[in-house]
């Protein structure tokens, strides 16, 4: 009798279709080398139980987060950008813009909504660093200013959550114009007296800093973000000297004084909308 453990028929070929891959996204694995089960991480907000690293997420999961029972309405989701410029390096901007929007399902790198959190209307400007690296362009700009206008027509708090490698080179001058454009709305929110909150994500660098980013009556971010102008490496290559262990790292930034707080994202929800009745002077909700 042959054992059961003994190949029979020799040379067996598996067609390529039928052969069995693992799937991919089971695990996620931390810079620190944690191991996390992706469904694991995702119930645990995107943040590894095991060292607390925050991982990048998008505005689809921070509207999750922020809306009560996701249900929002997006404002101005159909803009697109153009090329005026007719910029090209190893591709054609617009085929750069196609590819992206492509690959993430996004029209551009931030995406405007407004809806109830914590039973409270809320207008929430969240920026993907999938699209072109979160990089701030004429549509960026463009959708900001409006739901700030939003803002200030219907008199609802307004929360920016940053995350972005800065202005989009393809669109030189203007997207460095979206700078001041925002940052005058926001002036304009102020005059209103309408709150706004702005949470910087890792990143948070280049002309995203230089304008919004730190321009909230609150300025807040979460653990370990990259929060700058010019990232660590650009600095050590130009100062030529050795930078300070967590530089530019959200708690690098709030000890130098340029952020208010640092919060879990299982926090966030709460202490925004804390925030924004403190501001008004309102019952606090909970």
């Amino acid at each position: 009798m042959t054992a059961w453990f003994k190949r029979t028929d020799k040379g067996i070929q598996t067609a390529t279709e039928d052969k069995k891959d693992t799937p991919k996204g089971l695990w996620y694995k931390t810079p620190s080398g944690k191991i996390i089960d992706t469904e694991e991480l995702k119930k645990n907000l995107y943040v590894s139980p095991e060292d607390g690293y925050h991982v990048r997420i998008g505005s689809k999961e921070y509207f999750e987060l922020f809306f009560d029972n996701n249900t929002f309405t997006e404002l101005n989701e159909n803009l697109t950008s153009k090329d005026p410029l007719k910029f090209e390096d190893t591709q054609k901007y617009p085929d750069r813009l196609k590819e992206a929007q492509a690959k993430t399902k996004l029209k551009d790198a931030v995406r405007t909504a407004v809806g109830k959190s914590l039973g409270k209307d809320l207008v929430i400007a969240a920026m993907d660093f999938s699209f072109i690296g979160g990089s701030m362009g004429s549509v960026v700009g463009e959708k900001i200013a409006r739901a700030i206008n939003y803002s200030i027509e219907h008199k609802i708090p307004f929360l920016m959550i940053s995350k972005s490698g800065g202005a989009r080179m393809m669109e030189a001058s203007l997207s460095l114009m979206q700078l001041v454009k925002t940052s005058a709305k926001l002036a304009q929110l102020a005059d209103a007296k309408i709150p706004y909150i702005s949470l910087c994500t890792d990143p948070t660098t280049g002309g995203t800093t230089a304008s919004y980013a730190m321009l909230g009556d609150i300025n807040i971010a979460e653990p370990n973000a990259l929060i700058a102008f010019a990232g660590p490496r650009v600095v050590k290559d130009t100062t030529g000297k050795e930078l300070p262990e967590g530089f530019q790292r959200s708690e690098f930034v709030l000890e130098h004084g340029f952020l208010d707080a640092i919060y879990e994202r299982k926090d966030l929800k709460k202490m925004v909308n804390l925030y924004i009745d403190l501001i008004q002077n309102l019952p606090i909700r909970k």
